[in-house]
């Protein structure tokens, strides 16, 4: 995916109630676009922390077979913003940590 950073909003407790409870669960699209300039849309599948940062896992919509990518989410302003990882050290922790979470979903 390119470099650019992707921004979204996205309110977390959109009930405003600040409280836990089950919601209808939307299908969350992202328009990325890759390293040939083409736009790809995205679906948020799952987000995770990985020590005091929070990262996303987004699947292709039209293709949930193709890899998926793993970006970090930060907030900025209100609005959550998507980024590349481009540290090394950061990605082993980032890659360790969802394998974990998968071993444990199994």
């Amino acid at each position: 995916m390119s470099d650019h950073k992707h921004e979204h909003g996205h309110d977390h407790d959109a009930c405003g109630c600040g409280h836990d409870h089950d919601h209808e669960h939307e299908e969350f699209v992202l328009t990325l676009t890759n390293e040939q300039g083409e736009d790809v849309e995205m679906v948020l599948v799952e987000t995770f922390d990985v020590g005091e940062k929070l990262y996303a896992l987004l699947l292709e919509r039209d293709n949930p077979e193709a890899d998926g990518i793993i970006l970090r989410m930060e907030e900025e302003d209100e609005e959550m913003v998507l980024y590349n990882i481009e540290d090394e050290a950061e990605w082993k922790a980032v890659e360790e940590a969802y394998n974990e979470l998968l071993a444990q979903q199994e």
